[in-house]
């Protein structure tokens, strides 16, 4: 059985099958999602689809994979597609719980478990999510029951407990929001790197492994990252050649492949490496300008939350 869930910032609607009478919905909160959890795990899905939703799907995410349930978070815009092709156009809560349901019997997104480290990582985050919940509810009580100028000193205090917890929760929820989409779970942002020719599993696990800065900083600053930036060397009236150095190896190295595989199967690399060979320069250097060229694109499929599309859809700016 597959089960798709849709998510909306108050409930999440439940889908177990494309087909059937299997629909529910539960509250998008901590009680409702640890409900949830312990339901699906009594029904043992063989996979369990969500979308990335702008963040309301965090939670859910954390307390199903902290459960050991084989979820996974795929590209909306991908599950759309989808849809359409399907032919299904309308589009309530239920029926799209039915579509991610169907998306997952249909295409089968790979599961990958939960590296041990991470999986006790989040538990102990929404344990402590889950302590931090219940101290400013219970602070928050207290406070209802101060009455009177008298106590005015209580008051103050209950307050600045209240609002050192609601930082303490803010925190906390960045944390598991890190931790969720630097998980296998999280397959969105593998989806859109491999969207680009000559981007494949190897290449694009080791950028969301190795470089989590992708898609957060500007294209400069992630090619001086890797060490695909060509830095100066001049000294007073001097002027040396440019040159590339240091950077993170194994993201260097799955990039050189990558460009070597782009350089002939990726139409934009392609024309921009026959360019730079034709304007005299050497191979090595023209395939370093390519790892850049490269490495722009998917920064930028990341800041914007595109996938590859045809040759010219996509221009990002050269460094």
């Amino acid at each position: 059985m597959v089960v798709g869930i849709d998510v909306a910032k108050a409930e999440l609607v439940v889908a177990a099958g494309s087909a059937g009478p299997a629909l529910w919905a539960v509250p998008n909160d901590e009680a409702g999602v640890r409900a949830l959890a312990e339901r699906l795990a009594g029904l043992a899905p063989e996979l369990i689809v969500l979308e990335a939703t702008g963040g309301y799907e965090l939670l859910a995410v954390a307390a199903l994979a902290a459960a050991a349930l084989p979820v996974v978070v795929v590209n909306p815009r991908q599950v759309r597609d989808f849809a359409r092709a399907t032919g299904q156009l309308a589009k309530t809560d239920r029926i799209d719980a039915r579509v991610l349901a169907l998306f997952g019997e249909r295409l089968r997104p790979a599961v990958r478990e939960l590296p041990d480290a991470a999986a006790r990582d989040l538990a102990a985050l929404l344990a402590r999510r889950r302590q931090l919940l219940e101290m400013r509810q219970a602070e928050r009580s207290r406070l209802l029951q101060v009455e009177g100028r008298a106590q005015r000193a209580v008051r103050q205090s209950l307050t600045r407990h209240i609002a050192y917890l609601e930082r303490e929760l803010a925190a906390t929820d960045a944390d598991l929001g890190a931790l969720i989409r630097a998980s296998p779970a999280w397959l969105e942002r593998e989806d859109l790197l491999r969207s680009v020719p000559g981007v494949g599993p190897v290449v694009a696990r080791t950028l969301l492994a190795e470089l989590p800065e992708l898609g957060r900083l500007d294209r400069r600053a992630v090619a001086k990252l890797v060490g695909v930036a060509p830095l100066n060397q001049d000294s007073g009236a001097w002027r040396g050649r440019r040159a590339v150095r240091g950077g993170r190896a194994p993201v260097r190295a799955a990039m050189y492949m990558a460009a070597l595989v782009a350089a002939r199967h990726n139409p934009v690399v392609r024309a921009f490496y026959a360019r730079l060979l034709a304007a005299g320069k050497p191979k090595k250097v023209a395939l370093v300008a390519c790892m850049r060229k490269l490495l722009t694109i998917l920064n930028h499929l990341l800041r914007s939350g595109q996938r590859w599309e045809a040759p010219g859809a996509l221009q990002p700016a050269e460094p």
